[in-house]
């Protein structure tokens, strides 16, 4: 993906823009060190960033959970996004409108990031512990979309976990092709679950899977993701939107970064910006490393440059013709390989 040129009155539109965020930036830090200043905070503590804004975030202190503010910045603070850890200050009279503020940002562990329309990388969560690959009969899947996933899962340090959702729609016409691309991901040590919303099949062992650590559901539209939201946490609300029968494509629905806390332990973070993350920004290297199976042959073709196509001496194909390589798995890299390049 290139960066997108842009003309002059566009230049001039975004300018207005970014003086625009600056001086409401400016402002809010201001009202911020009035609040420090004047004393209407309490004690700094620490806390989670559990809705984001734009302008303001939500935190919950990790002392009392109880305990929810919103909450200004202070203007050394970079931007922060739903789980982000930070050290804040609550509010403790009216004086301050209410309004916590929010001091520093703690070292994250992890980031989930995408581009921007301009093809920039922006973070759209922070220490997640895991990413759940959410597929379902229909839309159709295909190996191609969930290696990409995997990649970009692999390549943030993230563990991933494959959920097949909608089992309820499995039937004769789709089961055979379903398991076969199914199969080869527990052998490369990738957990496997099928789970149904409709009859809650499946729903008490992924409930004890997200019981540790934050989670994230990734996948195509129509999946099903707001509706594993809503069967996770009846009472989070989360709009679903209708499977086009005519196209068999889903629309999107969800509107904002949240995270919310399951009943049998572990978070789940629910936004926008999570449900695709993209691979432009990688080199050939970051992408062979992606695939699992491919990392102890990495480096030890005979050419530098080898291209895994024929070229004599070439470790990944040596590997791929005794079997250590899948020829699927080999396939998913060449197109990933080529979109990465066409995007580039």
């Amino acid at each position: 993906m290139s960066k997108r040129k842009l003309n002059r009155r566009q230049q001039w539109r975004i300018d207005k823009i970014q003086k625009e965020r600056e001086e409401r930036a400016q402002k809010r830090a201001q009202c911020a060190e009035q609040a420090l200043e004047e004393g209407h905070l309490g004690p700094e503590q620490t806390g989670l960033v559990i809705a984001n804004y734009g302008t303001q975030v939500l935190i919950e202190s990790e002392v009392d959970p109880e305990l929810r503010q919103r909450c200004h910045l202070r203007a050394n603070i970079e931007t922060l996004v739903t789980g982000d850890r930070v050290a804040w200050s609550p509010a403790v009279g009216e004086s301050s409108g209410g309004y916590g503020v929010v001091g520093a940002r703690l070292e994250r562990h992890s980031e989930l990031q995408r581009p921007d329309r301009y093809g920039d990388l922006k973070t759209v969560a922070a220490n997640i512990d895991r990413i759940v690959i959410v597929i379902a009969p229909y839309p159709e899947p295909f190996a191609n979309a969930i290696d990409r996933y995997l990649v970009a899962a692999e390549t943030t340090g993230i563990h991933p976990l494959l959920l097949l959702n909608k089992i309820d729609l499995i039937d004769d016409g789709n089961r055979e092709a379903l398991d076969e691309l199914l199969a080869p991901y527990p052998d490369l040590g990738y957990e496997v679950l099928q789970l149904s919303t409709k009859t809650g099949d499946g729903l008490p062992q992924l409930l004890e899977t997200l019981s540790q650590g934050k989670s994230v559901f990734v996948g195509q539209s129509g999946v099903g993701k707001s509706s594993l939201v809503n069967a996770l946490l009846p009472s989070a609300g989360a709009r679903t939107g209708a499977l086009s029968e005519a196209t068999m494509k889903g629309t999107h629905t969800t509107t904002a970064a949240e995270l919310f806390h399951l009943p049998s332990g572990g978070d789940l973070i629910d936004s926008p910006g999570i449900r695709e993350f993209g691979l432009w920004h990688m080199d050939e290297q970051s992408l062979l490393e992606g695939f699992v199976e491919f990392r102890p042959f990495v480096g030890h073709c005979r050419f530098r440059d080898c291209r895994h196509q024929g070229e004599p001496g070439c470790a990944i194909l040596e590997a791929l013709e005794r079997g250590d390589i899948s020829e699927r798995r080999m396939n998913s890299f060449l197109h990933l390989r080529n979109s990465l390049e066409s995007e580039n």
